[in-house]
């Protein structure tokens, strides 16, 4: 079975059959711890990776959650009020948050397979 590529913090584009949306790549340890505290929104989502569990403390605004497998197959899919605690998921690898009832419009279900196209970085 194939394993999901190898992400690093930038930009980069989330595929569904029904969606392609921009989102943030959160990989490093400062970019996860970051994620969407202090802002009011997001324009698309963001993917925090590796990750299994997140938290909404000090958040400003209710977000979807959901988590993926290794193969970036969405195992779950939680919205969850600001200042809550999730649950980890044993399997889980990877999590996408975006604000509350995007992942619904975007066909973000239990079952489906995304995938993750990384936008290539300026050569220095």
């Amino acid at each position: 079975m194939p394993t999901s590529p190898q992400l690093r913090d930038g930009l980069a584009r989330l595929r569904t059959p029904d969606c392609d949306v921009p989102i943030e790549i959160a990989a490093s340890p400062k970019a996860r711890t970051r994620g969407l505290l202090a802002r009011d929104g997001i324009d698309g989502a963001i993917l925090l990776t590796p990750s299994s569990s997140i938290h909404t403390l000090r958040m400003r605004f209710a977000i979807d959650v959901a988590y993926l497998d290794k193969q970036l197959r969405v195992m779950d899919v939680r919205t969850m009020k600001p200042n809550r605690i999730g649950a980890p998921r044993w399997r889980a690898r990877h999590v996408v948050e975006a604000e509350a009832g995007t992942l619904a419009r975007w066909g973000i279900t239990r079952g489906v397979t995304l995938s993750v196209e990384q936008e290539p970085t300026a050569a220095a």
